[in-house]
């Protein structure tokens, strides 16, 4: 339906069916010319309806940082052998990018849905009914995708509205999708910003707690900005919003969760590939030799905190092995009674959207991007904690 380039629109439009109407006529602009990116834009006037005007211009082209790429390409021949080739394709041509579209369920969906099926996008997951039926049982998640590289804008944030969707890495939703919350369970989200999966687990259940911790100070603002954005005030109970060391959050409340998400800090591939400059480069890479070291240490946090029976997800962004496989290793190894649990229902299920690698030792699971299916990288693990 579109071209393989990508393009967005620029502004935000509060009403569904304007905004479809913005959607068609970008659609037209590219399909009638040869511009890289298409921007819809809004002209509000205290007279009339917003006016919608489109423009073509060309994406400015992003740099890529030869040290870091040196340095993935020496690491993930070895770890990835074949499938690296066709992820470092991916990488290198951010142009090819899918984006997920997250609907908030919270919000006025009204011809949304339905206008955006009109224009090519599918489920991501299939409409299924989950395995448990008793009243716990969660909410289908709402993540639609597009066989191309077409991304809607970012909605702006304003006050006492609610924004329709949250645009993501649609292999984001797999950690979330593996700690399968339930209505009423206590549920930490230990490194949460800029919040998508903590909003993600809202749009699966209604917990009895949603614990978001952020120790980084920016991050932590850009957090609550995010809940504020989507989640009604009517919930805003249910929240609690901290900034502590995660390292240090199982010891001060032991015990005190039923399901914990450790969505790592890590060595993100897509956004390091891109530094700025070689000298911010081999900063980088120096300190990437440290962050398994931080990563056990949020992961043994993280199971201090479940209770005995509770389940723990480790993920990342990376496709380090060192950062992945390796620390999840190092836990069941050093620790009793932790247990790794079984994700091949989960994973099948997607399976036709994503593409995984294949991991030697087999622990978790990897999403790793290829051409026509984008997604990832994403690193998935879910634990028990048995006693």
């Amino acid at each position: 339906m579109f071209s393989s380039t990508l393009w967005h629109i620029e502004g935000c439009c509060r009403s569904s069916v304007l905004f479809l109407k913005s959607l068609k006529c970008a659609a037209f602009s590219l399909s009638h010319g040869h511009c890289s990116s298409a921007s819809i834009v809004t002209h509000p006037s205290s007279r009339q309806k917003s006016k919608l005007s489109v423009r073509c211009r060309s994406k400015p082209q992003r740099q890529v940082c030869k040290t870091v790429l040196q340095h993935f390409d020496a690491q993930y021949r070895e770890e990835l052998g074949e499938q690296w080739k066709s992820a470092r394709d991916v990488l290198l041509n951010p142009h090819s990018w899918q984006y997920g579209v997250l609907l908030n369920r919270f919000s006025d969906l009204t011809n949304l849905e339905q206008g955006l099926r009109a224009l090519g996008y599918t489920s991501l997951l299939p409409r299924v009914q989950p395995e448990s039926q008793s009243n716990t049982a969660h909410i289908p998640l709402q993540c639609l995708i597009h066989r191309d590289p077409f991304r809607l804008p970012n909605q702006g944030h304003q006050p006492g509205w609610l924004k329709q969707y949250f645009l993501l890495n649609a292999a984001s939703v797999l950690p979330v999708l593996a700690l399968d919350v339930r209505d009423g369970e206590k549920v930490l989200d230990l490194c949460a910003a800029p919040g998508g999966k903590s909003l993600a687990i809202l749009q699966t259940a209604t917990p009895r707690l949603l614990h978001c911790n952020e120790v980084d100070p920016h991050r932590h603002d850009w957090l609550l900005k995010t809940l504020e954005s989507y989640v009604p005030t009517t919930l805003q109970h249910l929240l609690s919003v901290t900034r502590l060391d995660g390292r240090s959050v199982g010891g001060e409340r032991p015990g005190a969760y039923d399901k914990v998400l450790v969505d790592a800090p890590c060595s993100n591939d897509r956004s390091w590939l891109y530094t700025p400059d070689t000298h911010q480069g081999d900063i980088w890479l120096k300190e990437r030799a440290q962050l398994p070291l931080l990563q056990t240490q949020l992961l043994c946090s993280a199971l201090a905190a479940v209770r005995p029976g509770g389940v723990v997800v480790y993920s990342t962004c990376t496709m380090s092995q060192a950062e992945n496989q390796s620390v999840v290793e190092a836990i069941l190894t050093s620790y009793q009674g932790m247990e790794l649990l079984d994700l091949t229902q989960l994973i099948d299920s997607v399976s036709d959207h994503f593409g995984f690698a294949h991991l030697h030792p087999p622990v978790g699971h990897l999403v790793i991007p290829k051409k026509g299916q984008t997604w990832g990288p994403m690193y998935v693990c879910r634990l028990k904690r048995v006693y």
